[in-house]
């Protein structure tokens, strides 16, 4: 058995080996403009701190803050880059096990992978993250003041766009559940109501501990449940009812001499 997942497993390791690699030399390139990135990530919360009831200001907190503030931001900046390489290395890895017509498809494949996880992350960063961050200050902003930690800020920041780019994705899951036959259009309707429970959860576990994020999360996921219906719709329908069709043979099937009786 293990002989049978021993090429399979090279392989993956292959491919985590290139897609790790790629990380680290988008980091070193990332890290020497640290600065300029972190201006980018900063503008939201920059923004909002000119509300003159916000009385607070970004600080490095800690000696070493600084240093912790620029590996994180380079290494954020460093994932967003990478990400088509890794999804163009996760669909080298399943594509020995599809079919040659579904092999064609991988340039879509890793485009709409990719837009959908930039999408998630633009969206967060242009919508979600002024709306959050300028209510979550203004709550009690009249009895605290003070610096607000970069570094805190920062993992905030990665959580919430990371978490949005990575929840965007849910079509293009969908789309290959429905590809294999795991999932059809019906499947995902009778699913829909539980899908929301969960959806909430997810929402709440990569999004940061207020309910404000983690309902600007759970609203565009809910949007891309039904996304992932018209996909599995095209991709995979269900089949359709046909026995309202078939003919009713309860008495056609019954013999005369049984009527009889």
């Amino acid at each position: 058995m293990f002989e049978d997942l021993k090429p399979h497993l090279q392989d993956l390791r292959k491919r985590l080996i290139i897609s790790v690699v790629v990380l680290i030399l988008s980091f070193g390139i990332c890290f020497n403009f640290w600065g300029v990135i972190f201006d980018w990530v900063a503008a939201p919360i920059n923004s909002a701190l000119e509300n003159e009831s916000i009385k607070a200001h970004l600080a490095a907190l800690t000696i070493l803050e600084n240093i912790f503030v620029a590996l994180k931001v380079a290494f954020f900046a460093a994932l967003v880059i990478s990400m088509p390489v890794i999804f163009w290395q996760f669909w080298l890895f399943i594509a020995p096990g599809l079919y040659k017509h579904e092999k064609k498809i991988v340039l879509p494949f890793v485009a709409f992978a990719s837009v959908m996880f930039l999408s998630g992350v633009f969206f967060a960063y242009y919508i979600v993250l002024p709306v959050v961050i300028e209510n979550v200050l203004l709550f009690g902003s009249d009895k605290f003041e003070g610096s607000l930690s970069a570094e805190n800020y920062v993992m905030f920041f990665t959580r919430l766009v990371i978490g949005f780019g990575i929840a965007f994705e849910l079509p293009v899951l969908s789309y290959f559940l429905a590809k294999v036959g795991l999932i059809t259009d019906a499947s995902l309707k009778n699913f829909f109501k539980y899908a929301v429970v969960i959806i909430f959860v997810i929402a709440a576990i990569i999004t940061p501990p207020d309910v404000l994020s983690q309902v600007f999360l759970a609203i565009p996921l809910i949007g891309l449940y039904g996304l992932s219906i018209i996909i599995a719709r095209f991709v995979n329908p269900a089949p359709k009812d046909i026995d309202d069709d078939a003919p009713n043979t309860d008495e056609s099937n019954i013999s005369p001499s049984a009527q009889n009786t």
